[in-house]
């Protein structure tokens, strides 16, 4: 098996409402930061799933909308 490098890399979260928040920084549509939405494309299949995580659980803080579990954690556990 190759390493993640090699892998495919994952569609980006981008929903093309981009408008930074000036109080924290993030995206109203994706909620990433600057240096996320430039870092995404040199990013490792691995780090794009990890922020795609960490992305979830900003939206349900910001929204106020729990999170909804993954098909990947619902089959895992």
């Amino acid at each position: 098996m190759g390493d993640s490098r090699t892998q495919a890399k994952l569609v980006s979260p981008c929903i093309s409402v981009c408008q930074m928040d000036a109080e924290n920084g993030v995206c109203l549509g994706c909620y990433r930061t600057r240096g996320e939405i430039a870092a995404w494309p040199r990013m490792t299949a691995d780090e794009q799933s990890g922020l795609l995580n960490e992305l979830r659980d900003r939206r349900a803080a910001a929204t106020g909308v729990r999170r909804r579990v993954t098909r990947r954690k619902a089959k895992t556990g």
